[in-house]
């Protein structure tokens, strides 16, 4: 089955939020929303099942006129930030160590990453490729529809070409050009340190493709003309290369990701600390006896101070959240897939 017919599936959707069980909204919250409306969001409903069960849940509100509980929630939330800010920052220094390396370190660093850019600009038929990833990227997706087209034109130039070849061949090029254009078009002007640059990325599945290029090459092999053959060996080259650049800009985004982090929980700790510390210290629930709407005046300043008091970890886990996530949906390179998602019914030996 051709490239086109596979991604008409959810298995093989070009599109992420076709592949990810749970639609828009999971996309949302696994990577694609703002890291700090998906930790505000985490912290409403927080907020709000612990107002619910404290309204409604079995128990008595008189509980919190004594010290004792508010003190066994905010104690341990004390202990939580410092903790966990300390073990954020010292796994930064970590993911930072590698910029602290020796010059020769460096300089093969430097080599690998200059001579992938010579590789590529060999394989796309470019002198010069431009140094942001979003316009890397979107280079090299533009040439892989390029060669599809090419691919096609190769196919035109052989009316003699059996029709069932030709069509499996033409359907898979034109696909790959067609989905070309839409990633290519959402990497023109995204800025690295924003999600948009590797969510573009995860659009292109290049491993479906590459895995399809090479089932319609093998399947078609004694049948497809020296041009056309050339032409489609040239594609899966430029695809490729694809995977690797992939890889290499998702790592250093991880890094910004894990920094950024670090400089949250670095600001948010000490107000943290000071809320959960003025709970245990000061705070009295008589000091604002009353209700609204039925709802005890205490239990939403307690509710609303844990809010205040657990945020730096409602961050933490936002950030961490698209972290992982995205490791997960990128563990393998090239022509493996593992998610099952990706996978559709027709992907055995040939």
């Amino acid at each position: 089955m051709s490239e086109s017919g596979r991604s008409a599936s959810d298995e093989t959707s070009n599109t992420m939020v076709d592949r990810v069980r749970g639609g828009r909204s999971a996309l949302w919250f696994l990577v694609e929303g703002n890291r700090v409306l998906v930790a505000s969001t985490m912290l409403a409903v927080s907020f709000a099942l612990l107002i619910v069960l404290g309204t409604f849940g079995p128990g008595s509100i008189s509980k919190l006129f004594d010290p004792a509980p508010i003190a066994s929630v905010f104690t341990p939330t004390i202990i939580g930030i410092i903790m966990g800010v300390t073990l954020v920052l010292t796994f930064n220094q970590f993911v930072l160590a590698e910029e602290l390396g020796p010059v020769a370190d460096q300089r093969e660093r430097m080599a690998g990453a200059m001579a992938f850019r010579r590789d590529t600009e060999n394989a796309v038929d470019r002198t010069t490729s431009p140094p942001e990833p979003s316009a890397f990227l979107r280079g090299l997706v533009e040439a892989t529809g390029a060669r599809a087209d090419d691919l096609v034109a190769a196919l035109e130039s052989h009316p003699d070409l059996d029709d069932a070849v030709g069509r499996d061949v033409r359907e898979y090029a034109e696909g790959i050009a067609a989905d070309a254009d839409r990633v290519a078009d959402n990497l023109e002007g995204a800025q690295f340190g924003r999600f948009e640059v590797v969510k573009a990325a995860l659009e292109y599945n290049y491993s479906w493709k590459i895995y399809t290029g090479n089932r319609v090459r093998n399947r078609h092999e004694d049948a497809l003309p020296d041009a056309v053959e050339e032409e489609l060996e040239g594609l899966l080259e430029v695809l490729g290369f694809f995977g690797p650049a992939r890889e290499h800009f998702k790592t250093l985004y991880f890094r910004w990701e894990i920094i950024t982090l670090s400089r949250s929980l670095a600001t948010l700790a000490l107000p943290a600390l000071s809320v959960s510390a003025y709970m245990i210290l000061v705070f009295e629930v008589g000091d604002v006896a009353g209700t609204t709407a039925g709802i005890d005046h205490g239990l939403l300043f307690v509710g609303f101070a844990f809010a205040l008091g657990v945020t730096p970890f409602a961050i933490f886990l936002s950030y961490i959240l698209r972290v992982v996530t995205v490791a997960k949906w990128t563990l393998a390179i090239g022509p493996f897939i593992l998610r099952e998602t990706d996978r559709g019914a027709d992907v055995d030996w040939e």
